[in-house]
């Protein structure tokens, strides 16, 4: 066991040391020509992810993910939630402004789940389930997110029902540790990310399938901010396929490079391969430094840690988006001895 000391005050004086700079860079303008601008899209969107380590060959660690998403039109935005928004000193004040409303559940676990007893020298059993809200602006070539997410740590997340029961229905061997979970603590953390998106288009000859084709590189810089998670981060997204302004690339669960719950194809048939980095500077993660008020498991996390991604995207009939992004992540504590990977699916619809 380790305790957590002054985990407060230290996360909320190194976390102003993370972000400042972020604040500072965040406002610089995109490198590339702007796109034109698009009518007001008057469609819904509504999203849902499945991320699980068993894509990468293992059950451990980040084990499970499951995100649903509703996107709104374009200016159904309450406004209580625009004015909050706009009085943060980050996020623009112009823009095509949506809200989004998310829920979801993150599960965490060691490598050897037949234990029963509690494994010192690995993570300690944890799930998160929370609801979210939040404010997405889309300018040209520019994308603002800003999120709230509010829920539970410990067992009143379920995840250990979660869990259990969904390997029980599958037939794999049933975790034994949940005795040693987290305890219960509510979840605050506050996200926020900028995307500039860049196009150089190609053109590959006259074939019908092939004019449309493009390169994309998308830098973002963010950052999270809660007892959950408090941490900087920096990255860049490398696509290329058909109509690429189409979107920002499909969505992952944090904390992962961003993509974007937003589509909207221009086409009956499009597609893209992607691939990307994204590091993370980290000053609090709730998974791997235990409880904030009281003494539970935890382990001496490192506070860097570099995700690569790749994966493919494909829009059919101008409403869906299918997606599948893999991942590797490096060691995210000391005791950690290889990287851990994992693969997400993502279905989004316009409606």
């Amino acid at each position: 066991m380790q305790e957590f000391r002054g985990r407060t005050k230290g996360a909320a004086a190194a976390a102003a040391g993370v972000l400042l700079p972020i604040a500072l860079l965040l406002p610089l303008p995109a490198g590339a020509q702007g796109q034109e601008e698009r009518a007001p899209d008057p469609a819904w969107i509504v999203t849902g992810q499945f991320s699980n380590d068993l894509f990468g060959g293992s059950d451990a660690h980040f084990t499970h993910g499951t995100r649903f998403n509703a996107l709104s039109p374009d200016g159904h935005v309450p406004a209580f939630i625009e004015r909050a928004g706009k009085a943060l000193p980050l996020f623009p004040q112009d823009g095509n402004l949506r809200v989004t409303y998310s829920l979801g559940q993150e599960i965490f676990t060691p490598e050897r789940i037949e234990e029963r007893a509690l494994i010192e020298d690995d993570r300690p059993y944890a799930g998160w389930t929370y609801g979210g809200i939040g404010l997405v602006s889309e300018n040209g070539d520019r994308l603002d997110n800003l999120e709230l997410n509010v829920g539970m740590i410990g067992p009143a997340s379920l995840a250990d029902k979660t869990q259990i029961e969904y390997h029980k229905l599958i037939g794999v061997t049933v975790p034994e540790g949940w005795e040693n979970q987290l305890h219960n603590e509510p979840g605050v953390v506050l996200y926020y990310e900028r995307k500039w998106r860049n196009i150089w288009e190609m053109e590959l000859g006259d074939l019908a399938m092939l004019n449309n084709l493009g390169v994309d590189l998308t830098p973002h810089l963010g950052g999270a901010l809660g007892n959950v998670y408090t941490y900087g981060a920096g990255g860049l997204t490398l696509r290329f396929g058909e109509d690429l302004p189409s979107d920002y690339g499909p969505p992952r669960l944090r904390p992962a490079l961003p993509g974007s719950d937003y589509f909207r194809p221009d086409d009956w048939f499009d597609w893209y391969i992607f691939a990307g980095a994204e590091g993370r500077l980290v000053v609090r993660n709730i998974f791997l430094d235990g409880n904030t008020f009281e003494d539970s498991h935890s382990v001496d996390k490192r506070p860097l840690v570099l995700d690569l991604q790749a994966g493919v995207a494909i829009m059919l009939g101008e409403r869906v988006r299918l997606a599948y992004t893999h991942l590797l992540r490096s060691e995210e504590f000391r005791e950690q001895d290889a990287p851990d990977q994992f693969g997400t699916i993502s279905v989004s619809v316009r409606f």
